[in-house]
Protein backbone atom coordinates (compact mmCIF):
# COMPACT_ATOMS: atom_id res chain seq x y z
CA UNK A 1 0.00 0.00 0.00
CA UNK A 2 1.24 3.50 -0.86
CA UNK A 3 1.69 5.95 1.97
CA UNK A 4 -0.37 9.09 1.22
CA UNK A 5 2.38 11.28 2.74
CA UNK A 6 4.75 10.05 0.01
CA UNK A 7 2.28 11.22 -2.64
CA UNK A 8 1.65 14.61 -1.10
CA UNK A 9 2.77 17.46 -3.35
CA UNK A 10 5.16 19.69 -1.50
CA UNK A 11 8.58 21.16 -2.12
CA UNK A 12 10.41 18.44 -0.18
CA UNK A 13 8.73 15.54 -2.04
CA UNK A 14 9.10 17.20 -5.44
CA UNK A 15 12.78 17.90 -4.75
CA UNK A 16 13.33 14.30 -3.60
CA UNK A 17 11.65 13.01 -6.78
CA UNK A 18 13.81 15.20 -9.04
CA UNK A 19 16.97 14.11 -7.22
CA UNK A 20 15.95 10.46 -7.53
CA UNK A 21 15.31 10.78 -11.28
CA UNK A 22 18.64 12.54 -11.82
CA UNK A 23 20.53 9.93 -9.81
CA UNK A 24 19.05 7.10 -11.89
CA UNK A 25 19.69 8.76 -15.27
CA UNK A 26 22.77 10.91 -14.79
CA UNK A 27 26.29 9.81 -13.86
CA UNK A 28 27.77 11.02 -10.61
CA UNK A 29 30.57 13.43 -11.64
CA UNK A 30 32.65 12.14 -8.75
CA UNK A 31 32.72 8.71 -10.42
CA UNK A 32 32.46 9.56 -14.14
CA UNK A 33 33.53 12.92 -15.55
CA UNK A 34 30.84 14.66 -17.58
CA UNK A 35 29.57 18.08 -18.56
CA UNK A 36 25.90 17.32 -18.02
CA UNK A 37 23.50 17.63 -20.93
CA UNK A 38 25.71 18.14 -23.99
CA UNK A 39 23.14 18.83 -26.73
CA UNK A 40 20.08 21.04 -27.09
CA UNK A 41 16.72 19.65 -28.14
CA UNK A 42 16.39 20.85 -31.75
CA UNK A 43 13.39 22.80 -32.99
CA UNK A 44 12.46 21.89 -36.55
CA UNK A 45 9.94 23.20 -39.04
CA UNK A 46 6.64 21.34 -39.30
CA UNK A 47 7.21 20.09 -42.90
CA UNK A 48 10.38 18.27 -41.80
CA UNK A 49 8.56 16.85 -38.78
CA UNK A 50 5.69 15.68 -41.02
CA UNK A 51 8.14 13.89 -43.34
CA UNK A 52 10.03 12.27 -40.46
CA UNK A 53 6.85 11.17 -38.68
CA UNK A 54 5.89 9.15 -41.77
CA UNK A 55 9.11 7.17 -41.37
CA UNK A 56 9.31 7.14 -37.55
CA UNK A 57 5.79 6.64 -36.20
CA UNK A 58 7.04 6.81 -32.60
CA UNK A 59 8.88 10.12 -33.11
CA UNK A 60 8.49 12.01 -29.84
CA UNK A 61 7.76 15.70 -30.24
CA UNK A 62 6.49 18.85 -28.55
CA UNK A 63 4.70 21.66 -30.37
CA UNK A 64 6.48 24.98 -29.92
CA UNK A 65 4.10 26.99 -32.10
CA UNK A 66 2.04 26.43 -35.25
CA UNK A 67 5.07 25.90 -37.48
CA UNK A 68 7.75 24.57 -35.13
CA UNK A 69 8.24 21.24 -33.39
CA UNK A 70 10.80 20.32 -30.73
CA UNK A 71 12.36 16.86 -31.00
CA UNK A 72 14.22 15.27 -28.05
CA UNK A 73 17.93 15.16 -28.88
CA UNK A 74 18.29 12.05 -26.71
CA UNK A 75 15.88 10.16 -28.98
CA UNK A 76 17.77 11.22 -32.10
CA UNK A 77 21.12 10.20 -30.60
CA UNK A 78 19.77 6.84 -29.49
CA UNK A 79 18.25 6.17 -32.94
CA UNK A 80 21.70 6.66 -34.46
CA UNK A 81 23.16 3.99 -32.17
CA UNK A 82 25.24 6.22 -29.91
CA UNK A 83 23.67 5.45 -26.53
CA UNK A 84 26.22 3.52 -24.44
CA UNK A 85 28.89 3.65 -27.15
CA UNK A 86 32.40 3.88 -25.75
CA UNK A 87 35.53 4.97 -27.58
CA UNK A 88 38.57 4.30 -25.38
CA UNK A 89 38.28 6.72 -22.44
CA UNK A 90 35.22 8.68 -23.63
CA UNK A 91 31.69 7.78 -24.63
CA UNK A 92 27.96 8.36 -24.53
CA UNK A 93 26.43 7.52 -21.18
CA UNK A 94 24.48 4.26 -21.26
CA UNK A 95 21.48 5.61 -19.32
CA UNK A 96 21.15 9.04 -20.95
CA UNK A 97 22.43 9.70 -24.48
CA UNK A 98 22.60 13.48 -23.94
CA UNK A 99 25.55 12.95 -21.60
CA UNK A 100 29.07 12.55 -22.96
CA UNK A 101 31.37 11.01 -20.38
CA UNK A 102 35.07 10.78 -19.66
CA UNK A 103 35.98 7.46 -18.09
CA UNK A 104 39.31 8.71 -16.82
CA UNK A 105 42.04 9.81 -19.18
CA UNK A 106 40.04 11.18 -22.11
CA UNK A 107 40.98 14.56 -23.57
CA UNK A 108 38.72 17.50 -24.32
CA UNK A 109 39.59 17.22 -28.03
CA UNK A 110 38.29 13.63 -28.00
CA UNK A 111 34.98 14.71 -26.47
CA UNK A 112 34.70 17.47 -29.07
CA UNK A 113 35.41 15.01 -31.90
CA UNK A 114 32.81 12.59 -30.51
CA UNK A 115 30.24 15.40 -30.36
CA UNK A 116 31.00 16.27 -34.00
CA UNK A 117 30.54 12.63 -35.04
CA UNK A 118 27.19 12.53 -33.26
CA UNK A 119 26.10 15.78 -34.91
CA UNK A 120 27.12 14.50 -38.36
CA UNK A 121 25.18 11.25 -37.90
CA UNK A 122 22.02 13.13 -36.82
CA UNK A 123 22.35 15.44 -39.82
CA UNK A 124 22.84 12.52 -42.21
CA UNK A 125 19.99 10.36 -40.87
CA UNK A 126 17.38 12.99 -40.01
CA UNK A 127 18.44 16.21 -41.76
CA UNK A 128 18.50 17.92 -38.36
CA UNK A 129 21.28 20.15 -37.05
CA UNK A 130 22.05 19.22 -33.47
CA UNK A 131 23.53 22.13 -31.48
CA UNK A 132 25.75 21.77 -28.45
CA UNK A 133 24.40 22.99 -25.15
CA UNK A 134 27.88 23.27 -23.62
CA UNK A 135 30.22 26.13 -24.45
CA UNK A 136 33.34 25.06 -26.35
CA UNK A 137 36.31 27.44 -26.36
Amino acid sequence: MIDEKELELNIRNISASVIHIRQTKLPDPINIGNAGSFFKNPIIEKPLYDALSLIYEDLPHYHVDLGSIKIPAAWLIEQCGWKGKRMDQIGVYERQPLILVNYGEGKGKEILKLSEQIQASIQKKFGIELAREVNVF
